[in-house]
């Protein structure tokens, strides 16, 4: 009972800043400016970082603070060498004005830049275009200079020019080890141009394979919580690169759509630009981190002891399937060779149950697998007793649909807990990292071939029951096969697919608008108009399409679509190719999800029990004056409507439900319509 109340306090936290993303999502923006072209504001100077000869743009013009400045920047390649060093950028966030920025002059002389003459050390106001290119004469040299302006949900600025005390700035540092980690000043900047300074804490490098990539991801911890982008307060974020996902988004559909269908512990995040030292680094998607007390709001890291230092006979903890787990990490080896992350409680070796803890996990998550693998062999053997098989089957289902090359072998979480009758039992969640999923990696050959899958990256064919085993074994130690192929999870996938998955794939693509998902889960469209801007100013600034073999090729396909009431799939008359552009590559992430979900729904629409009559909202298999009736009720809140009602209700498709579904119901029962 506890998860379930902390559970639903952090979705009308969510609810509640959706007015603030709304905002947003119309790509609208307002600056707190009010500083016209060519004047001097009386805001402050750029001091969070060693300032070059350069010009500095604000992210707010006229605001008192020295943090959230970006210098003028040339493209650059992936090692951050500079092209063109004659042609400058300035990538603008979303809350900077849209036809004037403030620009403080570096240099030392006396910068004209469009009309407005800036002395040396100060900043002045100047009007711009992102159509235009502007010619600046510096010290002596003239430049290009061209505006590139963002409409992402957050910027984020982080400063440091002596991360390690030795005079090494905060990237140079950080990109040098992993485990290297720093203090740091910054700013969290908001759509709407409020600024806040809060420090950070800690500031250091994160993922496995991703860290080897130019653009890399951090893990950030800030002094006190903060908001970024509308989001609940929080101290812990990650900052995800995203750079082998040319859509920037296949991690922000999959985690949103997790949440829409109820999966605990879903990490809310949001789209931003990201500034290290004045540097534009690109965009990024920051996220709540998997963290116990916060994200995870069941588990603190520590309960695991009793008054008097000994560990007790039962605690929770948090689990990552990891098999890039190494020293750095608190794991354990489990059945199978499998190495288990111990993220809650994590302890130092000097700490008090430090084996304990570790002996206790491997127990609990070797029941775990041994009882899974006797299932799949024995179907009269539960599971239930031992995992949520609500959450069991989502986390299957997100996998599937993904495709993810991942599935059970890394980034698998699991929160081992009391259930609402006290008994502890896994629960699996919350999901993390699908960048490899959704038609983006090609896989590796030879393990396809082993496992006897051909068709990885088509948006057809099953893969979670094939992944982590070979094509001649029965048996497999990967967790999500295990689930895939058990008969509890597989029964409750299919009920869990047609009622809260397709309703929300159905909001996703556009087909329906659906209130009860809405605001965990956008439109494709709405995370377009998000983050078409910043992606255009990330793969303007240097950063590739297509990053290297490992991504798979955007052949043409035709899309796929499933009608819930007749069972028909269907695909387009038409075949669709894709160029090498963000928007066709967005465009292939969006179709490929949507395909594959209309597949999956074809081949799970006869297992699916529930009824399939149109308009049939109380869900009884008929339709009639009974479910114009129980519209009636959704709309003076007698009662609430699932996901799936929520589609069923909107008979005349105005994408809401209204009094005008039941009358649009009422004539449909006389045989007026």
């Amino acid at each position: 009972m506890l998860f379930r109340v902390a559970f639903e306090r952090r979705n009308e936290m969510k609810k509640m800043t959706a007015i603030l993303l709304s905002f947003a999502m119309c790509g609208g923006v307002f600056s707190t400016a009010a500083v016209s072209a060519g004047e001097a504001p009386s805001g402050g100077a750029p001091t969070g970082f060693t300032l070059e000869p350069s010009l500095y743009a604000h992210a707010v013009a006229g605001a008192k603070d020295g943090e959230a400045w970006q210098a003028w920047q040339s493209i650059h390649d992936e090692d951050f060498n500079e092209e063109h060093p004659e042609e400058k950028y300035f990538f603008l966030p979303t809350s900077a004005a849209e036809d004037s920025v403030e620009v403080y002059n570096a240099f030392s002389q006396s910068v004209t830049l469009n009309g407005v003459a800036i002395p040396a050390g100060e900043s002045r106001v100047v009007g711009y275009s992102t159509e235009s290119a502007y010619s600046v004469l510096a010290d002596g040299d003239t430049y290009t200079l061209r505006y590139m302006k963002s409409h992402a949900e957050a910027a984020i600025y982080i400063n440091n020019s002596d991360a390690d005390g030795s005079g090494n700035d905060l990237l140079t540092y950080l990109n040098a080890n992993k485990e290297n980690k720093s203090k740091a000043t910054g700013a969290v900047v908001s759509p709407d141009g409020v600024i806040d300074n809060t420090p950070i804490k800690k500031i250091k490098g994160r993922g496995n394979t991703s860290w080897a990539k130019p653009k890399k991801g951090y893990n950030i911890t800030y002094n006190k919580e903060v908001s970024v982008g509308g989001m609940a307060k929080n101290k812990k974020y990650s900052i995800l690169p995203n750079y082998q996902d040319d859509s920037l988004s296949r991690n922000r559909f999959l985690y949103d759509l997790s949440d829409a269908v109820g999966m605990p512990y879903a990490s809310d995040s949001r789209y931003v630009d990201f500034y290290v030292n004045g540097f534009y680094l690109g965009s990024y998607q920051m996220a709540e981190k998997v963290e116990a007390g916060s994200l995870v709001t069941d588990v603190t890291g520590k309960e695991y002891l009793n008054k008097d230092g000994t560990v007790k006979e039962d605690f929770p903890f948090i689990a990552e399937v990891d098999a890039g787990a190494d020293e750095s990490d608190y794991y354990v080896t489990c059945s199978g060779s499998t190495k288990i992350t111990i993220k809650a409680p994590e302890l130092e070796e000097d700490d008090p149950g430090y084996e304990e803890v570790k002996a206790y996990v491997a127990e609990k998550y070797n029941e775990l697998i041994k009882q899974c693998r006797t299932a799949t062999r024995r179907s009269n053997v539960s599971i239930a007793d031992l995992i949520d098989l609500d959450s069991a089957a989502k986390l299957y289902l997100i996998n599937e649909l993904g495709k993810n090359w991942d599935s059970g072998v890394s980034s698998t979480f699991f929160t081992y807990k009391q259930d609402e009758n006290g008994k502890y039992k896994f629960y699996a969640s919350p999901v993390w990292d699908y960048d490899n999923s959704l038609g983006n990696a090609v896989g590796i050959k030879r393990d396809l071939q082993n496992m006897g899958v051909s068709d990885y990256e088509e948006y057809t064919g099953w893969w979670c029951r094939f992944k982590g085993k070979s094509s001649n074994e029965n048996m497999s130690y990967n967790i999500i096969n295990n689930l895939s192929r058990n008969k509890e999870v597989l029964a409750t996938a299919a009920n869990v697919w047609f009622e809260e998955f397709l309703p929300a794939i159905n909001h996703f693509s556009g087909k329906t608008r659906n209130s009860a998902v809405a605001d965990e889960l956008y439109s494709a469209e709405q995370y377009y108009s998000l983050l078409k801007d910043s992606a255009e100013m990330n793969y303007t600034g240097g950063w590739l399409l297509r990053t290297g073999n490992w991504v798979a090729e955007r052949k043409p396909m035709k899309t796929a679509s499933f009608d819930f009431y007749t069972g028909e799939y269907a695909l387009s008359a038409e075949t669709k190719s894709y160029e090498m552009t963000f928007d066709s590559h967005y465009s292939y992430a969006v179709d490929w999800m949507v395909s594959r979900a209309a597949w999956m729904s074809n081949e799970m629409y006869a297992d699916y029990k529930g009824s399939k009559v149109p308009y049939d909202v109380d869900r009884d298999g008929v339709f009639g004056i009974n479910d114009a009736t129980e519209v009636q009720r959704f709309l003076a809140e007698f009662s609430t409507p699932t996901k799936l009602q929520v589609e069923i209700a909107d008979v005349d498709q105005n994408n809401r439900m209204s009094i005008s579904d039941v009358t649009a119901m009422q004539r449909i029962i006389a045989n007026i319509a």
